[in-house]
């Protein structure tokens, strides 16, 4: 076997090459497909309109529940308007500039969604607690009328992208937004009629204060998440030392280093690592079934593995390479 001290592996689903490129380039990674752009905007446009309404109603009938709700109905707006974008971005071919396209764009949005979340949900807690301070009436009717509405719009917009949840994790996120969304405005309308048949107007900002909790709950593994993403963690359903394990046990492996796990966008991984192989020639198959290995076991569609001669190659980082 010839030296190999620079070598890629480059391995497509469409065309197997040899042992001297395989390159794991995965098309089993899945975004948004086109016909979504039409529930994308379907969403947005009816989010975007019933968050109008329920500001200005919360603010009519003095509502602070209403209007937190309509806050967090914003925040998701924008990030339905986030992951649009982002899915339209993820497609974008590379360029010489951007050899991975724009496929991080999903990360970026990714954590953009939790930042606009949680500084949402930090202005509803001021005022929630500005409210308990000091109570004023509220208009148990309408708050129960115009979250109602938000039940209808939230659940319609989640049936819009249920049929896609199961396949594609950005399109399940936006349903399961839209989901916990409905859920949230039923406990508005069960907030309204308990002030409508108690008159404890305290409830009114009790409620927003749990949205707020809820909000935070569900934000802070999406701000975890995406600052780990952005920093180019291994991604958290994936076991490193597994993958060394995997890697190590291959056919005619004498050592690994340098191995490296990252998300390359919200759905996509990817791998490089140096692999010391015995002199002894592994087969021709070698790198496309590793890939392919990884792959299934892993979910790692884009490996590049350099492949170094134990003996004969040295390990081209600067500094040298561990074992």
């Amino acid at each position: 076997m010839q030296d190999h001290g620079d070598e890629h592996a480059h391995h497509h689903d469409h065309a197997g090459h040899g042992a001297s490129h395989g390159h794991s380039h995965g098309h089993g990674h899945v975004h948004a497909p086109k016909d979504f752009g039409t529930a994308f905007a379907v969403g947005i446009a009816l989010n975007l309109g019933f968050v109008g309404v329920e500001a200005l109603y919360g603010w009519l009938a003095n509502s602070m529940a209403l209007v937190a709700d309509a806050g967090h109905n914003l925040s998701d707006v924008l990030g339905l308007i986030a992951a649009w974008i982002a899915s339209a971005l993820v497609k974008r071919a590379p360029s010489a500039r951007f050899t991975y396209g724009l496929r991080g764009s999903s990360i970026l949005a990714a954590l953009f969604n939790a930042v606009v979340l949680l500084v949402a949900t930090g202005g509803i807690i001021v005022e929630a607690v500005q409210r308990f301070l000091e109570p004023a009436p509220v208009a148990g009717t309408t708050v129960m009328v115009v979250a109602g509405i938000g039940i209808l719009i939230n659940g319609f917009t989640a049936w819009l992208f249920a049929s896609g949840s199961k396949g594609d994790i950005n399109i399940r996120g936006a349903y399961l937004h839209m989901v916990a969304d409905a859920a949230v405005s039923a406990g508005v309308v069960l907030a309204g009629l308990v002030i409508l048949a108690t008159g404890f107007d305290w409830l009114d900002p009790l409620v927003s204060l749990v949205i707020a909790a809820l909000i935070i709950v569900a934000t802070w593994g999406l701000l975890r998440d995406s600052v780990a993403m952005s920093l180019a963690a291994v991604p958290p359903g994936i076991d490193p030392e597994a993958v060394r394990a995997c890697l190590a046990a291959r056919p005619g492996v004498r050592g690994l280093h340098d191995l490296h796990i990252w998300s390359m966008s919200t759905t996509e991984v990817a791998l490089t690592a140096h692999l010391v192989l015995a002199r002894e020639n592994p087969g021709r198959d070698f790198l496309k079934q590793t890939a392919e290995e990884l792959r299934a076991r892993f979910g790692i569609a884009h490996a590049t593995l350099q492949v170094e001669i134990e003996g004969e190659t040295a390990c081209t980082l600067p500094a040298g390479c561990e074992a």
